[in-house]
């Protein structure tokens, strides 16, 4: 003898029901793991700031320890360079690049921004004396597939550099992605963005720069899209749009 209850209506509903407890459970892991989301993002920041700085050897697996003693944080108006109030830690520049009411449409577009925010948060590394030795100014700009986001490191004469480090991007493994590699960070420490002049200089070298060209840098090899990504996000950051207000001012000091 059979039953008839396997009904469209009774299967509908048990779907709905499993339906929505997963959707509960999905909701409720979500809500449960911001917090730890957003703990790692932040470690992860505070570490490429570190490698930035030069100081991630040294920092071991005391990341938050190190940054926190040695990492100064300030906000700028980008417009005038001028240190500004504001909750660094708060800030979030992908949100405000997308505010039409908190960010600027370039008149030299060359980074491929769109838009770029009004503030920025600069970090100030400061040696073991408590003296200024680099500042780690973030940059994004457009590669081959999509925007990619990283940290400069300057000495405090905001023209040697001592770092490039990409923390943020969709290259194509094995080519673009390439700027990941310790063997082409290492091409960056020395380099000079600046020439005698005063105009930007740093620039990527496709077939390899010279020996001894303080401005060069040699291209990624096989990726030439996201070489000139990388040139083009670094003139434009160094430039009038970018930090040149703030570097302007405090290229002589004033910063420590």
């Amino acid at each position: 003898m059979s039953s008839n209850k396997e009904t469209f209506g009774r299967t509908l509903g048990f779907v709905l029901v499993i339906c929505l407890v997963c959707a509960a459970l999905v909701s409720i892991a979500a809500v449960g793991l911001k917090p730890l989301q957003q703990a790692n993002k932040l470690l992860d920041k505070q570490t490429k700031i570190l490698e930035a700085s030069g100081l991630l050897a040294d920092a071991g697996k005391d990341i938050v320890g190190t940054y926190n003693k040695r990492v100064e944080a300030k906000m700028i108006d980008l417009k005038t360079g001028t240190i500004i109030e504001g909750d660094v830690n708060a800030f979030d520049e992908r949100a405000d690049s997308r505010d039409a009411a908190k960010s600027t449409k370039p008149s030299s577009d060359i980074a491929g921004l769109n838009r770029r925010a009004d503030r920025a948060v600069v970090y100030l590394v400061k040696n073991e004396q408590g003296q200024l030795d680099t500042i780690v100014l973030p940059i994004v700009g457009s590669g081959l597939w999509d925007l990619m986001y990283g940290f400069v490191g300057l000495s405090p004469d905001f023209n040697t550099v001592q770092s490039v480090v990409y923390s943020d991007l969709k290259e194509t493994p094995g080519l673009g992605a390439e700027v990941l590699n310790p063997n082409w960070k290492a091409l960056w420490p020395g380099k000079k963005m600046f020439n005698e002049q005063g105009d930007i200089a740093i620039k990527i070298v496709k077939g390899g720069a010279k020996k001894g060209d303080i401005h060069g840098v040699d291209a990624l090899s096989g990726a030439t899209l996201t070489s000139n990504g990388v040139q083009r996000t670094l003139h434009f950051w160094l430039g009038n749009e970018g930090y040149g207000p703030f570097i302007a001012k405090f290229r002589n000091g004033g910063l420590n």
